[in-house]
This record gives structure tokens, sequence and C-alpha cells, in this order.
């Protein structure tokens, strides 16, 4: 019993010597810090395509017991990583493809389908995840335990041309809705359509974004065109969202990011725009390079595998140390941060990702949910306080949904 407990002794004061020098160390002191942060703030991610991917996988309820989306190596979200980036409140993304817009009952229903699919992930594994509709929902949830999975249409094709859907889905428990995706729709303009059908907002885009001001719906402009962008802040009672875009400083000719000129028009208004990962989004050297995604493809594929697949983890892995400026690295997101800092104040800028939604673009150290803290980390190396950084988790965008559903319950 002696020995055993000198030896014990032995190896707890090994321990504590080793934990003691690594905490000396600035850099690994910032990194626990950085975890402890992303552990201590809730942490609300703007945009999460699972819904849509799990569809394309012929998701069904009974698979969850088999791991999805528990655990799983395919992807970039489930609940393990999720917990160990510190992630609280990922929105899930209601995902409507433009191909849907000519049709939009069928829109709807795809809509619909979605929202059935996290409603009953939340029954399945009430241990593990919650419905939310409001910020305490999301603070309450995360008390308990559980991951958050509060709910955002991404297109606005599934309202038709009935008003009245604007409530169908808030009562389904849609909070944000993305006006529009890849093309024109009856909403507005995309910014990467070319036809300017009606040169930013249609007539009935107006009555949309009033009607969504008044139900409690957050209104986000990600994906719009410039001229949508400005006439939603020329109607919009209530700040907005972007709630997964980036600098088009950094991008230059990228419709899709926001100009200087927006983000500060935004930062007027109240919103916040919440960066997007993907590295076409923070980089335009990465852009130029998006051909050497085939590459791998190519590669992968005379392999016999997908990016998907846990066995190519290594070759893609691989492939981004040889390709640094294919995927750009989380020093380049925090850069997009620091950009809207510096145009609008801390206030106004959150976190969009994009995961499950720009495929194997995701820069080099922000591969997926689990990587929140190599965020944070970098942010605290750059002088950014516990107070800004807990804005840019979750406060920020806190406050603007606040004001939405203050402002609807006046009206």
């Amino acid at each position: 019993m002696k020995f055993r407990y000198s030896f014990l002794l032995t190896i707890l004061l090994m321990t504590l010597s080793f934990e003691a020098s690594y905490a000396q160390d600035p850099n690994n002191k910032l990194k626990l810090q950085a975890k402890a942060l992303a552990d201590q703030f809730i942490i609300v991610d703007g945009h999460v395509d699972l819904p849509y991917r799990l569809r394309i996988k012929r998701f069904r309820l009974e698979r969850q017991y088999l791991g999805i989306p528990v655990k799983s190596d395919e992807g970039d979200f489930d609940y393990e990583r999720a917990r160990r980036g510190g992630l609280d409140a990922p929105f899930m993304s209601i995902y409507i493809p433009s191909s849907f817009q000519q049709t939009p009952d069928k829109g709807k229903a795809l809509a619909d389908s979605l929202i059935d699919m996290i409603v009953g992930i939340s029954k399945a594994h009430p241990d593990k995840f919650a419905l939310a509709g409001t910020p305490k929902e999301i603070i309450a949830n995360t008390k308990a335990g559980r991951i958050s999975l509060p709910m955002g249409m991404e297109n606005g094709a599934p309202i038709g041309d009935a008003l009245a859907n604007v409530k169908y889905f808030y009562d389904r428990g849609i909070r944000y809705i993305t006006l529009t995706h890849g093309k024109d729709n009856q909403i507005c303009d995309s910014s990467y359509d070319t036809l300017q059908t009606w040169n930013g907002l249609s007539p009935f885009g107006e009555k949309v974004v009033a009607e969504m001001n008044n139900t409690g719906i957050m209104v986000d402009i990600s994906h719009v065109s410039d001229s949508t962008f400005y006439d939603v802040m020329k109607i919009t009672k209530v700040p907005v969202i972007a709630s997964h875009s980036s600098c088009r400083y950094f991008t230059p000719g990228f419709q899709r990011n926001m100009s200087d000129d927006m983000i500060r028009a935004l930062g007027k208004n109240g919103g916040v725009i919440q960066i997007n990962f993907g590295a076409s989004f923070i980089d335009s050297t990465a852009r130029r390079n998006t051909g050497l995604l085939d590459s791998l493809e190519t590669k992968l594929k005379a392999m016999g595998l997908t990016s998907r697949d846990a066995a190519a983890q290594p070759v893609i892995d691989a492939f981004a140390k040889d390709h640094k400026d294919l995927y750009s690295d989380v020093e380049r997101v925090a850069d997009h941060i620091d950009h809207v800092v510096k145009l609008a104040g801390i206030d106004h800028v959150g976190i969009g990702s994009d995961y499950d939604g720009v495929g194997d673009s995701l820069p080099l150290g922000l591969k997926d949910v689990s990587d929140y803290p190599n965020l944070i980390y970098v942010l605290l190396k750059r002088g950014y306080s516990k107070q800004d950084i807990e804005k840019i988790c979750s406060k920020n965008v806190f406050r603007v949904w606040d004001s939405v559903i203050a402002y609807a319950a006046g009206n």
C-alpha cells in the first residue's frame, strides 16, 4: 500500500507539474482560457445545414439511435462534437433549393418535412436536444444541459403569394427567414442572380418584410442583392441579421458578401452580420483556387471514397496542409470579425458558420463544430475582452432577436 501511495503521489505531482508548465506558456494559457469561455458562454451559430444533409442521406427518425445526430463520422455537426466545441444553439437551416421557387406548395411541403425532422430529433433525444423559439428558451435549455435547435428558413419561396404563411411558419418554429437563395423569387432579387427581376424587393416582398416584423420573425438578408438589402433597410422597423455572410472587402466582386457600406448601414440599423466560415467567403485567394477541390474529389473518387467517408478525412487533412491557400484559416475568419468591428462596432458581429453547407472548403482550425474554441483563442490573442467575445458568441444576436420579439408583441 505504501508503494502504491508513493506511486500515485508521484503521478499526481508529475501531472500538476505538467499542467503548471503548460499554463505558463502564454499561448497555452490562452487556449485553456478559450476552451473555458466556450464552455461558459452561450454560443449561437446562425446557420448549420444539418437538416438538408440528413435529408440527402434519407434520414429516418429510427436511425437516430444508430448515432445520428448524436455521434457521426459524417458532416460537420453532431451532439458530441458540439459539446466539445461549446456550441449551445445552432440555427437549423430549413433550406429550400431555388428549384422549388416556381412550385411554392412543394417548397412548403419540403419545409414542413425538414421542420418535422428537427422536431423529431428533439423528441427522440430530450436529454440532449430541445427546440427553442426565444433567447430565454435557449438560456433555459443551456442551463438544463440541452443543445437548443432554433430554426431559420433559408429561402422565402414557400411563403408563396400568401402573407398568412409568414404566421404559419412562425407557428411551426421558424425564427428567421432568408428572403431568397440562389435565384430571384417572388419576394426579392438574389445576389447570385443577374436578372434583377425587381431591382430589389418586389411589391409583395415589401409586405413580407413588414409582416415578418409584425409576426416576430427576424429578416435575414444573406443571399439578397445589394438593392434588396437597401430596400429592406428602408422598410424594416427592427434590426435584421445576415445569418451567414462575410465581408466583401476580402473577396472583391463576390456579391454574396456584404460591402463596407452595407455593413455600416447594418450597424446603424442595429443588426448583426454572422460570419460565414466557407473559404470562398473569407478569402479571395481561396476563391481563385476552388478548382483544386475538383482534383481532391477526383483523388477521393479513385480511392472509392466520398468527402463524407471517415476514411477520406486523412486524405483531406493532408490535402489541406499542402493547399492552405485553398482552405484559408481561422485567422482569416478573425480578420472578418475585426473588419466588422472597425466599420460598425463590436455589437454588430456574430457567428454563422454554414457548417454542413460549404463542403470541404472550411478553413484550417474551424473544420467542424468542435472548433469554436480555436476562434475564441485567436480573438483573445488579438485583445478582445471576455465581454466582447460573449457578444460575438450570442449576446449580439440575442439583442436583435429580443428587439424583434418586443416589436411584434407591441403590434
